[in-house]
């Protein structure tokens, strides 16, 4: 049997050519289709197989502590332990477990914690409040515990993005729908590309010629964002379609979410790229990713579309609002939320930090620790291998430092906003830019020197320059120092012997040093005359000053400065006394640690370990302390200010609320200064211009206000809350005086205070303007009178390493024209004279010249506690206005310059 088949157009030679060119670009399709899936495939493989994320070092903050007594709930320790990065279940490479119970938290670290798998922890709690902290591993009890720390951020390399990963079961809900309903409301429906979505685009776009709409799915979101550039070609368009189903079938539509939630770019902030939903809830409210609101869920996940037009949001919170109701709108249409839930979300409060800020991230102190790492670990190796840094940061406190900054400076700039307007009209003539006020902030522990907060400008993003280690000069932030060496002189067995009530004339004096003339003036041109060195300080007097440094001798100043750990640049001339050579604020610091911590100088840390991927230990540092300073003389130094910030130069720190026990001294050179601590906390604020121009305020006006704002929501935090008196060392008696003779108060003098001396140095003579004489004619010299008033004494001290002899008996009294020259040579002190008659000495001062070794140890009498009747534990009333940095700013006249000076010298102003 034949069968025939009939000639017809397939079989021709026509037909036979076009199934040719079919066939051929079918097979040429398929071959180009299979290169390309299998090089998209590989290049999957290479980027999205294990770790997804550069292998970048991170840096966490210090430990938190937890102490029983101290207030939480295990809701909120719990929401701690999360941004920690422990988990509620077993996870790879979580740094621990937790388990919440109703009234208990259970706290397990892994190998990979900062404690390598430590001892658990069972914290219980009662009303609101941790009750008791349970060892788990030999069930004992413990007063206190440390949490792991926390992140703070990633090491950057040049591209400066920033990321906090995340994952799926850490966002929350509200969250996942909002960047459903804003970018791909489908997307756990399709397979990769949304033909519906396409359509829509394509009808949207016909409709609408001045703007495109996307039809992008977050599948190819995330292709295009891990594989390909922004580029808008079809080529391009193909491939991110062709990898996006690829991803499909890789990867659970979980997972590519979470691919899509670390990887989004959501704008800058100051100078770094931010990338993924952990960070930007880090950097737009400085909340944890799962604490976000509706509200602001959808904000950031309204900015996606357009992410530098929300940058600034905070100073354009229309658009904020724009972005934040057009996802609200989109959630309602597809049932994501309800009416009234976006109607309440649109009408709650919500804040939206400043771009400048960078609270969480602590910009200027992750400088610091990577420039110290650079030392010992090359750049590309501290961006591609995974160190873990452990710092001494606390974020509550840091964020508290960006809070008072922000709030100061709005203050500042609204002084200072008439000086602001001038520099721009001269800018439009120069071409140079006007400045702004800069301001540094250094918070640390002064028992360990841990450094808790840092600020080192207003604007990270605009200048990189940390001004905390800039070097400017102190000003009358340096006082302290010329005072501690005056009282040191007891210690030493030098002459003259030195304490709160000696005695100087405050006048308009020119001093004369190495063929020189130096003449200081005091804020406004106000002198006070005979003046105590506790009113000296309190009100800042820099000719007064001058004075006690002279009597002192330049010399003992500098070396006073050098044994406490100061710049060993310092000169032993007059201006040495007000501050004029240069320190950092973090000296400053480091050098009011002496007066914190009971003579204790604590060197600033600010890293505690570098551990290695593998767990290995690279670097480890421990608080470096040292004794610097007698107890008592840094006992004496903390006593006069605490009068500074209590009546003093200071006392508007007191003004805006803050109350707790601190002692601090404000500062005025070209800028504005304040240093200040209580029992566990300290603080130095800078305010100035880069430039080094006069800032025009004083540190009372620019400074103080900072660090009030700064110690007030320190204080309110658990860890700092607890702030002590300061209580004298032995060594230190408290004794009753007349503030008008400076003599041992009688129960006739009308308004006695107070006044703290080291042993052996207060005054041996009753008060002769109120029955002084005649008590000490009847009774005799070392009488039951004498014992009875002259206060409650503390066993005496040893005397310090290196210290000399106490000081000698009968020697001259503080100020009595009987002193003799002391032990500092005769470069050390030049003559002074004074530009005008002074005025003579208190008559209390004379008489106060008989000083005699101490009588035996005694307790507080009957007589004294009765004398309080009349007043005794009355502080001494200022006559006048403090002088040294009052809040109204006044142009102080320039002195004379001589041809050549010293540092400092003829400026007229406060230091």
């Amino acid at each position: 049997m034949r069968v025939r088949i009939g000639k017809g157009f397939w079989s021709s030679r026509f037909g036979l050519t076009l199934l040719g060119i079919f066939l051929f670009l079918f097979l040429s399709g398929a071959a180009v289709f299979t290169y390309y899936y299998v090089k998209y495939a590989r290049m999957i493989d290479e980027r999205l197989s294990g770790q997804v994320f550069a292998n970048t070092s991170r840096v966490f903050t210090g430990p938190r502590r937890i102490a029983a007594g101290q207030a939480a709930t295990p809701a909120e320790l719990a929401s701690y332990l999360q941004r920690a990065g422990y988990t509620d279940a077993e996870v790879n490479g979580a740094p621990g477990r937790y388990r919440l119970f109703a009234s208990a938290l259970e706290v397990r670290p892994s190998a990979g914690s900062y404690f390598g798998a430590g001892p658990a922890l069972r914290i219980e709690f009662s009303s609101g409040a941790v009750d008791r902290i349970v060892n788990l591993r030999d069930g004992g009890t413990l007063e206190s515990a440390e949490l792991e720390p926390e992140l703070l951020t990633n090491l950057f390399d040049v591209s400066r993005e920033k990321r906090r990963p995340v994952r799926f079961d850490d966002l929350p809900k509200h969250l996942v729908d909002a960047v459903l309903s804003a970018e791909d409301k489908r997307f756990f429906e399709h397979p990769g590309f949304d033909p519906i979505r396409i359509l829509g685009a394509a009808w949207a776009n016909v409709r609408r010629s001045d703007r495109t709409e996307g039809a992008s799915t977050i599948s190819m979101q995330v292709a295009r964002s891990y594989f390909f550039t922004t580029e808008r070609t079809w080529k391009r368009k193909a491939a991110e379609t062709l990898v996006a189903l690829q991803l499909e079938q890789r990867f659970t539509k979980q997972q590519i979410f979470e691919l899509y939630a670390n990887q989004v770019y959501l704008g800058n902030r100051g100078s770094f790229a931010i990338r993924g939903f952990g960070e930007a809830a880090r950097a737009y409210f400085g909340k944890d990713v799962r604490d976000l609101s509706l509200s602001e869920a959808a904000f950031l996940a309204g900015i996606a579309r357009a992410p530098n037009r929300y940058s600034s949001a905070e100073r354009h919170l229309e658009r904020a609002n724009e972005a934040r109701d057009r996802v609200l709108a989109q959630m309602v249409e597809n049932g994501q939320a309800s009416v009234e839930a976006a109607v309440a979300a649109k009408k709650a409060p919500w804040h939206i930090l400043s771009g400048t800020l960078e609270t969480s991230a602590a910009p200027y102190f992750v400088d610091m620790v990577k420039d110290h790492l650079l030392e010992k670990i090359t750049e590309a190796d501290l961006v591609s291998q995974s160190y873990r840094i452990y710092t001494t940061l606390d974020t509550d406190l840091q964020r508290a430092a960006a809070e008072a900054m922000d709030a100061g400076l709005r203050e500042i700039d609204k002084q200072l906003a008439r000086r602001y307007e001038r520099w721009r009209m001269e800018q439009k003539k120069t071409g140079e830019p006007a400045p702004l006020a800069q301001v540094a902030l250094v918070a640390l522990d002064p028992r360990t020197g841990e450094i808790k907060a840092l600020i080192g400008g207003r604007n990270y993003g605009l200048s990189q320059l940390n001004r905390a280690l800039a070097r400017r000069q102190p000003g009358s932030a340096f006082k302290p120092f010329v005072y501690a060496a005056a009282f040191g002189n007891a210690i030493d067995g030098l002459d003259p012997v030195i304490t709160p009530v000696t005695t100087v004339v405050d006048e308009p004096t020119t001093f004369h040093f190495d063929d020189k003339e130096y003449t200081p003036n005091n804020y406004g041109e106000q002198f006070y005359g005979t003046v105590t060195l506790r009113d000296a300080l309190k009100r800042s007097l820099n000719v007064a000053t001058v004075k006690v440094a002279e009597m002192v001798g330049y010399a003992r100043v500098v070396e006073m400065a050098r044994q406490l750990g100061l710049d060993p640049k310092i000169q032993a001339t007059p201006a040495v006394a007000l501050g004029a050579y240069e320190m950092t604020p973090l000296d400053v610091a480091a050098g009011y640690t002496v007066f914190a911590n009971g003579g204790e100088r604590a060197e600033p840390m600010f890293l505690r370990s570098v551990v290695s991927a593998e767990g290995i230990a690279l670097e480890r540092a421990a608080p470096r302390t040292r004794p610097a300073l007698d107890p008592r003389i840094a006992y004496l130094v903390t006593n006069l200010l605490e009068e500074v910030v209590n009546h003093g130069t200071a006392a508007g720190v007191r003004a805006r609320g803050f109350t707790a026990p601190a002692a601090g001294k404000t500062g005025t050179s070209h800028d504005g200064w304040f240093a200040g601590f209580t029992s566990n906390l300290l603080c130095v604020v800078w305010v100035g211009f880069d430039d080094n121009r006069e800032l025009g305020l004083a540190g009372s006006a620019s400074a103080a206000p900072i660090w009030a704002e700064f110690m007030k929501r320190a204080t309110a935090l658990p860890g700092y809350r607890n702030t002590q008196e300061f209580e004298p060392p032995p060594g230190v008696i408290t004794a009753l005086i007349d503030p008008e003779t400076l003599q041992l108060a009688t129960p006739a003098c009308p308004a006695p205070r107070e006044e703290v001396f080291i042993e052996g140095t207060e005054p041996k003579d009753f008060c002769p303007r109120h029955g002084g004489r005649s008590l000490a004619q009847s009774a005799g010299g070392d009488s039951w009178l004498a014992r009875i008033f002259g206060g409650k004494k503390q066993p005496p001290a040893e005397p310090a390493p290196g210290a000399g002899a106490p000081a000698a008996e009968n020697s001259p009294a503080p100020g009595s024209a009987e002193a003799k020259p002391g032990a500092p040579s005769a470069a050390a002190r030049p003559a002074s004279k004074p530009r005008s008659a002074s005025r003579p000495p208190a008559k209390g001062a004379a008489d106060s010249s008989s000083q005699q070794t101490a009588p035996p140890q005694e307790q507080k009498s009957i007589w004294r506690r009765l004398f309080g009747i009349f007043g005794g534990g009355k502080k001494d009333t200022p006559k006048g206005p403090p002088t040294g940095e009052p809040a109204k700013e006044k142009k102080d006249k320039a002195a004379p310059r001589p041809a050549k000076r010293e540092p400092g010298a003829g400026e007229g102003k406060l230091p």
